[in-house]
């Protein structure tokens, strides 16, 4: 049985998984305060669905969602 890569992953865990921030409190704050953007636009959901190729930005850094 083949292991399907996941389509998507929320832009909380996104942040946690790339090292951004400690917990998903602290990546609840930053999303909700509007310190966060998508594809160059301020994101303020956290759940919102990030796909493979967009790129989520945190001050000066900046960074690629690779799934799989």
């Amino acid at each position: 049985m083949k292991s399907e890569k996941p389509d998507t992953i929320k832009l909380d865990q996104f942040l946690k998984l790339a090292g951004c921030v400690q917990t998903g409190g602290h990546a609840k704050v930053l999303i909700q305060s509007g310190e966060v953007k998508v594809n160059d636009q301020v994101e303020t959901r956290r759940g919102r669905k990030l796909v493979e190729g967009d790129r989520v930005s945190l001050g000066q850094q900046s960074y690629l969602v690779q799934l799989g």
